[in-house]
């Protein structure tokens, strides 16, 4: 459980720099008006300068005094905001690398029912057989699907192809199937409902989880609450495992 400990750990250093960031954020933008509001007097003053009074150009003085002080000040804060948002990166990086090397270890095991690795944007097999079964013998409809599902695969990877727009749903937007997307009104009409199931869930789950490769990822999966695990899940479960595992040697 220690390394659960530690990424939970991470995380919340991760959120307390976020919010860091944005209370720096905002004293940036406090300190950029502060100096523009310098700038303007100093403007006014200097105007007046001309006049030779003891007094407004020793004002002068005092607002450049200040201006440059405020100048340094925003300097100092640009500075510790870069710092900031390099070690925000490099955490988020670790925890992104922690996650891959979590899945990749749980691949090939056997895990509970509830957690496990779902292969995002893969494309059931089971509804396109189905529909063969339908029209012919069974050696052929195997043969015919194994084909018809190895076309759709290639459709799935082509970056060419859209058939996922973005529309507005009460002020939100919200992507949807293009329902006068040639392939899939072809698909539907002759293959039937269940195979234009199993594409379009496929394509939402390559759009949600790797739109700019079009190609399959494993992710962990929480299989009982249909959602993506966390990285303390799949701890859990790992450990979980590994006490099993412990525990059966014992026993031999």
């Amino acid at each position: 459980m220690k390394l659960a400990e530690e990424q939970k750990r991470q995380k919340e250093g991760l959120h307390r720099r976020i919010i860091q960031l944005e209370k720096q954020l905002h004293a940036k933008q406090a300190l950029q008006l502060e100096i523009e509001q310098l700038r303007g007097q100093l403007n006014v003053m200097k105007h007046m300068e001309d006049e030779g009074d003891l007094e407004v150009l020793e004002k002068v003085e005092s607002l450049l005094r200040a201006l440059r002080e405020k100048e340094k000040d925003l300097g100092h804060l640009e500075a510790l905001n870069q710092t900031l948002i390099v070690q925000e990166r490099m955490t988020n990086d670790e925890l992104q690398d922690a996650r891959r090397e979590l899945v990749n270890g749980l691949k090939d095991m056997s895990l509970s029912a509830s957690i496990g690795v779902k292969r995002m944007g893969e494309l059931d097999s089971k509804p396109f057989h189905e529909a063969m079964k339908r029209n012919y013998s069974v050696a052929e409809a195997d043969e015919r699907a194994m084909e018809l599902c190895s076309l759709w695969e290639e459709y799935l990877k082509d970056p060419e192809w859209h058939p996922i727009k973005v529309v507005n749903v009460n002020d939100k937007h919200e992507a949807v199937i293009d329902e006068d997307d040639e392939k899939l009104r072809d698909l539907k009409k002759n293959y039937g409902e269940e195979v234009y199931n199993a594409v379009t869930k496929a394509l939402f789950e390559i759009n949600e989880y790797n739109s700019s490769g079009r190609y399959v990822i494993s992710e962990l999966w929480n299989y009982k609450e249909c959602r993506r695990a966390t990285l303390k899940e799949g701890v859990e479960i790992l450990m979980n495992h590994w006490k099993l595992y412990k525990w059966r040697r014992g026993m031999d």
